[in-house]
């Protein structure tokens, strides 16, 4: 089966990707790597390529369920919006969650998906086609 949903739970040091099907469920982390340096501007850039790893994460999936404090998704959202549209395209809404399980987090985007494909007219579980 092809997962083509996934929930993303972000904070600003650490990302759960979570790809989703009826049946399947696939969890990568990613973690910010931090450059201790004196000079200017080094924690908007490790922040930079920390968003930049979590986009890669995102190639290949169709809709993504982003989750976590409100700071961390404005900061993300407005990264991905700047810096890497297609990814944003494929953005499907945003929940602000404190600390959910695996379980709760994938049950809370499963509920999301079917509401969304409904109001879309997809029918749940199917690919929506891109152009």
């Amino acid at each position: 089966m092809s997962l083509y949903h996934a929930v993303v739970l972000i904070d600003h040091k650490s990302a759960e990707v979570i790809e989703f099907g009826a049946d399947q469920v696939v969890k990568r982390k990613v973690r910010t790597h931090l450059h201790e340096t004196r000079q200017h501007g080094s924690a908007v850039r490790s922040e930079h390529e920390f968003f930049g790893e979590v986009c890669d994460e995102l190639d290949g999936i169709t809709e993504v369920l982003l989750a976590g404090v409100h700071t961390a998704l404005a900061d993300f959202r407005h990264f991905v919006e700047k810096h890497r549209p297609q990814v944003a395209a494929r953005i499907a809404g945003h929940e602000i969650v404190d600390h959910p399980s695996e379980n709760e987090l994938v049950a809370l985007a499963r509920r999301y998906f079917v509401k969304h494909d409904k109001m879309v007219g997809e029918p749940a579980g199917q690919p929506i086609a891109r152009a």
